[in-house]
């Protein structure tokens, strides 16, 4: 058995960038296993690390990032009671996963955690959100009146809560994500319907809908060198709004009764835990 196994999917990643997060990993002394998913057309990152925990596949068919991500659950639900789903532009120190599995231990109903994640200047990613409605979903990205924008993004994405304190929140970002492994098993990992944006909105919701915690945990610290590039290219651009159509379509549009009582449930909740500071 592995202490935990950690799951990356590479495609034409810069090498120093994917060492960094591949070092991380490493600098442990549980017993871990990395498992490297290539979905580059050719498969130049082989000789990326030479370490008997690394397992490299190349996987040039490129099934999209949630369905390759089960490739390396699949393989290891039976062989690990925590798995990491860690982005190639990620980096952070030793101890971090140390600590954030004593916590898990801790509880068996905690499901997925989420650190605090950095940019590296030290500025805040304000990632543990809300699940967002239609309207909020694309009022943040096209909504002109910048002051009602702002209003809107401060909410969904809990910035009252001063992100110092744990709490349970219905949407982690899948950058860095420790789950328990019982809990990807019972909700049979990513949905591979979704090649890639909103596959971390959806697999926390699910986490959530199966009865187990899903929580920010911000005593614990990451880096994530992120360039946002949903909207750098026509092909982002439309796999962005593809996954959203999918999501929405799945979820419901208007009528997502569960949506609002999530989010009035993890609101009252934060406003309780700032009022016993």
């Amino acid at each position: 058995m592995y202490d935990i196994v950690c799951s990356l999917v590479i495609y034409k990643n810069n090498r120093k960038q994917l060492l960094d997060a591949i070092g991380s990993f490493l600098n442990t002394d549980l017993k871990v296993r990395l498992v490297l998913i290539d979905n580059s057309p050719s498969d130049d990152l082989n000789d990326i690390i030479n370490d008997l925990r690394v397992e490299y596949m190349h996987n040039p068919s490129n099934p999209g990032y949630g369905t390759t991500h089960n490739i390396a659950i699949r393989r290891y639900s039976g062989e690990t009671k925590y798995h990491l789903i860690l982005n190639p532009d990620v980096y952070y120190d030793k101890g971090v996963v140390e600590d954030i599995l004593s916590f898990m231990d801790c509880d068996e109903n905690i499901g997925l955690v989420m650190p605090k994640v950095l940019y590296p200047n030290g500025d805040i990613q304000y990632l543990a959100k809300l699940i967002p409605s239609p309207f909020v979903f694309f009022a943040r990205r096209f909504l002109p009146l910048k002051g009602l924008k702002k209003s809107i993004s401060d909410r969904f994405e809990l910035r009252f809560s001063g992100y110092d304190t744990i709490m349970e929140v219905p949407y982690l970002s899948g950058c860095f994500m420790v789950f328990r492994t019982e809990a990807l098993v019972q909700i049979n990992g990513f949905d591979e319907n979704i090649f890639m944006h909103m596959e971390d909105l959806d697999i926390t919701r699910r986490c959530y809908d199966a009865g187990f915690k899903t929580l920010f945990y911000p005593n614990q610290i990451v880096y994530h060198d992120h360039l946002f590039k949903s909207f750098l290219t026509i092909a982002n651009l439309k796999m962005y709004f593809t996954s959203a159509l999918y999501y929405f379509n799945k979820w419901g549009w208007f009528f997502d009764k569960k949506r609002s009582m999530i989010n009035n449930k993890t609101i009252k909740a934060i406003e309780l835990a700032n009022e016993n500071k």
